[in-house]
């Protein structure tokens, strides 16, 4: 699990084919890997990761296809943001966030509103239904609150801060980002139908009095 806080921003330096799969070389320079172990999770653009073959500066990660297939911008040298897997003992600043993307966004929109950036991003049609005005998403990492939300497009303010800190500073119309949903969402979704359909099973209706 994670936070979607950003803890550092590193890069991926190498991307090694391995058949229809990857590997990739991260440098992690400003991230405290002293207490991480071969295994561990590392979120690299909000994509959990197992991190291996890690030194103080670097890790590496292999990459399946079928996560290649989910998810954007893990098949190139770029800039990514990195965090660390939660610990029970640590703050919850952003919100729980499981390293597991849902889809694949577009950002439509991102200008200067004074000292604060308006990002929108076209969410795909299949997890608009989980995206609620002041709810939380992760975008690359990112636990961000959400603004507005028109069918499938959701406004996000962007601070100062969270764009000196993290790789959200270098997205332009047309990027393709890693959303996932808030997981309340799909569980309060799943409780709803296993209702619906416990009730059609017994024949239980429910009257409204």
């Amino acid at each position: 699990m994670f936070t979607g806080i950003i803890q550092t921003v590193g890069q991926i330096e190498r991307v090694s084919r391995l058949g229809e799969d990857v590997k990739l070389n991260i440098s992690c320079i400003g991230l405290d890997m002293q207490d991480v172990k071969t295994g561990d999770s590392i979120a690299v653009n909000g994509v959990c990761l197992t991190a291996v073959n890690f030194s103080d500066a670097h890790f590496e990660a292999h990459v399946s296809k079928e996560t290649l297939s989910v998810t954007a911008g893990l098949d190139k040298p770029h800039a990514v943001n990195l965090e660390k897997a939660l610990r029970l003992s640590d703050r919850l600043g952003g919100h729980l966030v499981s390293g597991h993307v849902d889809g694949v966004g577009e950002v439509v929109l991102f200008e200067q509103l004074g000292d604060c950036w308006k990002l929108d991003i076209r969410a795909p049609h299949a997890i608009s239904k989980y995206i609620a005005v002041k709810g939380s998403i992760c975008v690359n990492g990112v636990s961000l609150t959400i603004n507005t939300i028109a069918a499938d497009v959701f406004s996000i303010n962007l601070i100062p801060h969270t764009l000196e800190n993290t790789t959200l500073q270098f997205l332009k119309i047309g990027s393709f980002v890693n959303l996932e949903v808030d997981q309340i969402a799909r569980y309060v979704e799943r409780m709803a139908l296993w209702a619906e359909e416990n009730d059609k099973n017994t024949g239980i209706t429910q009257r409204d009095d």
